[in-house]
């Protein structure tokens, strides 16, 4: 079976402890967010799982079959045009370039790209047009584990809706298991079977919140309703040093 194993992880930049003890297992066909405030190791701890960073103590075992990352800026190559750069991973892994390029033209057209935006350059691109074709890139190796690094943060609320849109489709059809960070509450409500609260200094997991409910039936009104629940918890409270309306 698929998973993603994090045993005892500690992390330090210099004499700096970023992480500490940290343990969680991500399922196959799972979506877990990590949510904690700015500077808490959110993003030490995603790269760590995605093999961006060296692990130093404990253990990150990855038993996926593939994997890909979206990050929270485009990161586009800028010689590239839009196919091009949606292709990359697609050619990386030894696909033939005339069907790189054919799949590569599909997943930008249901990501709301048109076909005169193909032949454009990073450069002649708005933001949110760079998130899609990041997204695109992401998603069109087919990878069964999606790492996300805040990547709806800088978006507007129509191309957020749009892009969440798409993952909770591929998670009801059990396409895809996702880690993804984020401080956005109501996000992580959306779209997780499970989120960590990460505490900082150093980014230690000091609470679990699990939800049943299918993501693809979660409507505004569940989202707002288990929103309010959570920041009325109190290790909610203390972690993301909330002062609530009226208190003293």
């Amino acid at each position: 079976m698929e998973k993603l194993e994090v045993k005892g992880l500690n992390h330090h930049f210099g004499f700096t402890e970023i992480l500490r003890d940290i343990n969680f297992t991500l399922e196959k066909g799972q979506v877990l967010s990590v949510v904690g405030p700015s500077g808490g190791g959110k993003t030490t701890l995603l790269h760590l799982c995605a093999d961006l960073l060296d692990v130093e103590e404990g253990s990150v075992k990855n038993s996926f079959i593939s994997s890909s990352f979206a990050f929270q800026e485009g990161r586009l190559l800028p010689w590239k045009n839009v196919i091009d750069n949606i292709s990359l991973g697609l050619l990386a892994k030894g696909w033939d370039k005339s069907v790189a390029i054919k799949m590569s033209q599909d997943i930008a057209l249901k990501f709301g790209l048109e076909e005169e935006d193909f032949d454009k350059f990073p450069k002649d691109l708005s933001g949110g047009m760079k998130q899609r074709v990041s997204f695109a890139r992401a998603l069109v190796v087919k990878p069964s584990l999606l790492f996300l690094d805040e990547p709806f943060s800088a978006l507007d609320i129509g191309l957020k809706q749009e892009l969440q849109t798409i993952l909770i489709d591929m998670i009801d059809k059990k396409e895809i298991s996702i880690l993804f960070i984020t401080h956005d509450l109501m996000e992580a409500i959306r779209l997780s079977d499970k989120i960590l609260l990460l505490e900082a200094d150093p980014g230690h997991i000091v609470k679990e919140f699990d939800y049943i409910v299918p993501q693809c039936q979660r409507d505004d009104k569940f989202v707002y309703e288990e929103t309010a629940k959570i920041l009325q918890d109190e290790t909610i409270i203390n972690t993301f040093e909330l002062q609530l309306m009226g208190a003293k």
